[in-house]
C-alpha cells in the first residue's frame, strides 16, 4: 500500500468518527452563515466560469454557505492565495496541487490544502495554424509560443511538455535521454493567458499556443470557425510526464468533431481539484459537497462538455489528502 494509500484510509477512517458525532439533519440548518472564498481564475475562463455556477448553485440551494468566487491567475495562484489564507477554497490542476502539498517547485514549502472533489479533467491543447511549418513539440524550436498566462497550471504543463522535448531553457530532467544531435534552441515561451493567447496566434506574433482545459473551450472552438488550425498529438509525452512527475499526468483524447477535426487527437489529461484549507469547518464541506454532486450537470456545463462528476472519479486526488468533512461525506452517502 502507497503513503498516499494509507493516509486516505486514515483520513476516510477519522471522517467516519466525525460523522457519527454529528447531529441528525442538515449542518446548515442553523446558526450564522459560512462565507467561503473561491480561488478561480481569471474572468472569462473555465474555473471563473466554473465558481461562478458554483456561487449561484449554493445561493439557492438554501444551505447556509456562501460562496464568494475571486478572480485570479489560475493553479499555482490559487495554492497560494489558499496557504496564506487569503481565501478558504481553490480550484487547480492535479499537478500543481500535488507539488505544492508536497513542498515541491515552485513552492517553496508544502501548503496547507486538502481536497474536497476531482471535479472534471482538463485537456492539454497544443495549437497551431494548419498552413503553418510547425507539424510536432520539436518544430517549436527557437519560436513564439504562447505558454500560458503567469502563476497558471497552463504555464506549468506547457514548460514540462517542452522540457521533455529539449526545448525548454531550464534543464533538461535526468532521466530525459539527452538528444542524439545538436540540441535545439528552446522555444520562445510567451507568457499569455487565454484571450491574449488567441489574439496572438491569430495575428501571428506567435506560432503555437498552449492551453489546458475543457472540451471543446469556447475560445478555440471560435478561433477554429474563423482560423484553420492544426492540434498537435502530445500523447507521446505522458510517459516522460508521469516519469518524472508521477500518475497526474494521463493519456487522453480530443474526439473528432471538436474544433472541426477529422479524426481523434491524442493529448494529455490532467484532473482539476476542488480544494480547501484544513481548518474549513466539517459541516460547511458537507453542505458544498451536497450542493455540488446536486448541481455538477449545471457546473460543468459552462467548462468541459459530456463529463459526469462520480463519487469514485472524485475522491482520486492522488498524493493530495481528502479534507476530514469530504471523507465523511463520501462515506456517508456512498459507503
Amino acid at each position: 500500500m502507497t503513503s498516499s494509500e494509507m493516509t486516505r484510509r486514515r483520513v476516510m477512517g477519522f471522517g467516519l468518527g466525525v460523522l457519527a458525532a454529528l447531529p441528525a439533519g442538515c449542518s446548515g440548518d442553523s446558526g450564522p452563515v459560512r462565507r467561503l472564498r473561491l480561488a478561480t481564475g481569471p474572468e472569462g475562463g473555465p474555473y471563473n466560469a466554473f465558481g461562478q455556477a458554483l456561487a449561484r448553485a449554493v445561493a439557492t440551494s438554501g444551505r447556509r454557505i456562501e460562496i464568494v468566487p475571486v478572480s485570479t491567475a489560475a493553479s499555482v495562484n490559487n495554492l497560494r492565495k489558499l496557504d496564506e489564507g487569503s481565501v478558504e477554497l481553490a480550484l487547480a490542476m492535479a499537478d500543481v496541487a500535488e507539488d505544492a502539498v508536497l513542498g515541491r517547485e515552485p513552492f517553496l514549502r508544502p501548503a496547507a490544502a486538502t481536497a474536497l472533489a476531482r471535479v472534471y479533467v482538463n485537456y492539454t491543447h497544443l495549437v497551431v495554424p494548419a498552413d503553418g511549418p510547425v507539424r510536432s513539440v520539436r518544430d517549436l524550436a527557437g519560436r513564439p509560443v504562447a505558454a500560458g498566462a503567469a502563476g497558471s497550471g497552463v504555464q506549468v504543463v506547457a514548460e514540462r511538455v517542452l522540457r521533455a522535448a529539449g526545448l525548454s531553457g531550464a534543464p533538461a530532467p535526468a532521466t530525459t535521454p539527452a538528444p542524439a544531435s545538436t540540441p535545439a534552441p528552446a522555444a520562445d515561451e510567451r507568457q499569455l493567458g487565454l484571450a491574449a493567447s488567441v489574439s496572438a496566434l491569430r495575428e501571428g506574433s506567435v506560432d503555437a499556443l498552449f492551453w489546458s482545459g475543457g472540451v471543446p473551450t469556447p475560445a478555440l472552438a471560435d478561433l477554429a470557425r474563423e482560423l484553420p488550425l492544426r492540434f498537435l498529438p502530445l500523447d507521446a509525452h505522458v510517459g516522460a510526464l508521469r516519469e518524472r512527475h508521477g500518475p497526474v499526468y494521463t493519456e487522453v483524447t480530443l474526439p473528432a468533431g471538436v474544433y472541426g477535426l477529422t479524426e481523434p487527437v491524442g493529448t494529455i489529461g490532467i484532473g482539476n481539484y476542488l480544494l480547501a484549507r484544513t481548518d474549513v469547518p466539517q459541516g460547511a464541506v458537507g453542505d458544498l459537497l451536497q450542493v455540488v454532486f446536486e448541481r455538477w450537470r449545471d457546473l460543468l456545463r459552462e467548462v468541459t462538455a459530456g463529463a459526469r462528476l462520480e463519487p469514485r472519479f472524485a475522491i482520486s486526488t492522488g498524493e493530495v489528502p481528502l479534507h476530514p468533512g469530504a471523507a465523511a461525506h463520501y462515506r456517508s452517502v456512498y459507503g
